[in-house]
């Protein structure tokens, strides 16, 4: 494995523990879409058939682990091999599982805070991972709010995807997790002999996946080496938070149809990544996003949901704005890479 992402070698040990020799999620090519949408080459990481159903397995479930192994350390060795603290975390479905079973694995109990719009099949996954489900009223932010409170009322462990300490230790293990992905990419174009990608489309929810590959890509990508940030135009988080310079809490209720995306706070160790970076922030509509759904299942058999197809959405949108493209540098030679982060949940 590359070692570029040195944590990224440690998920991949703790996380063939937890699910079994890890295979690398693959890389389809999709000659038709670059044809119709007058790029070079796109190619799709898919991660529908990772543990889980998404990609979110590999940060959760290792910042679990690891966060338990931590406080293990911390106890007497009488008290360390018997005692295992009582994990919480916010969710919108797919960290939440994550944790659960990392928790699981490890012997720990766990509590995940969901908001009240996810579905009840999400819900179900957690509850059948052994973790016990509350439900805060309101949007995601407001289950991340609840897991705090409930952290510091019980003392339980808090294992969040998001943060506003710019050098959180359990969100660096989520994004260390999900380091594995662009590890994983690197080798994969390599032994392939495939043409490094000129852009990356990366969907952000609170935005540790984007800031994850765009780190992980750094010195990497072929010029322009240009990284969009993909959001439903109801949940613009990292936008905001790229404008403002910090996380910032985005108004209204954030319904959208990319629900792992609906989010109203960037997490502040993600924005330090992106902002470093420079990446250019994009919003998609709801059309934009159900047609994206679709075009993926007809051009290479992928079915997902809108979350893991903004991707595709936001190039779709900009391959068809002449103005845009020539914001981005799209041509007819660019190679695009897309993240597809997520299976469609089976009822």
């Amino acid at each position: 494995m590359n070692t570029h992402h040195a944590p990224a070698l440690e998920a991949s040990t703790v996380l063939a523990g937890v699910f079994g020799a890890l295979e690398p999620s693959p890389v389809l090519p999709i000659p038709s879409l670059a044809h119709r949408l007058g790029v070079g080459f796109i190619y799709a990481k898919v991660e529908t058939g990772r543990p889980l159903g998404s990609f979110k397995s590999l940060g959760g479930t290792f910042a679990a682990v690891a966060a338990i192994a931590r406080s293990r350390l911390s106890l007497p060795a009488a008290q360390a091999t018997a005692s295992a603290p009582h994990l919480v975390c916010a969710s919108d479905g797919n960290h939440g599982l994550a944790v659960a079973t990392g928790a699981r694995y490890a012997g720990a109990n766990c509590t995940v805070v969901l908001h009240s719009g996810v579905p009840e099949v999400r819900t179900r996954r957690i509850r059948d991972a052994g973790a016990v489900v509350r439900i805060a009223g309101g949007t995601y932010d407001d289950a991340v709010d609840l897991a705090r409170e409930l952290a510091a009322k019980n003392g339980y462990l808090l294992i969040p995807d998001t943060s506003l300490d710019p050098v959180d230790p359990v969100v660096a293990d989520v994004m260390a997790g999900y380091a594995v992905i662009s590890d994983e990419l690197r080798r994969q174009f390599s032994q392939d002999r495939i043409a490094t990608p000129t852009h990356v489309f990366v969907q952000a929810g609170v935005g540790g996946l984007a800031a994850a590959i765009t780190e992980g890509l750094r010195g990497w990508l072929s010029a322009p080496a240009r990284i969009i940030i993909v959001e439903p135009d109801q949940a613009p988080c990292v936008a905001l938070a790229m404008a403002a310079g910090r996380p910032v809490r985005a108004a209204g209720n954030l319904e959208t149809s990319a629900d792992m995306l609906s989010c109203g706070e960037a997490s502040a160790p993600a924005l330090k990544t992106l902002r470093e970076y420079g990446v250019t922030c994009m919003t998609v509509s709801e059309v934009e996003l159900a047609r994206s759904v679709r075009e993926l299942e007809e051009a290479c058999g992928v079915e997902t949901t809108s979350s893991g197809a903004a991707g595709l959405a936001a190039l779709a949108a900009a391959a068809g704005d002449s103005l845009r493209r020539q914001e981005l540098d799209l041509t007819g030679d660019s190679r695009i890479l897309l993240l597809v982060t997520e299976a469609r949940p089976t009822p």
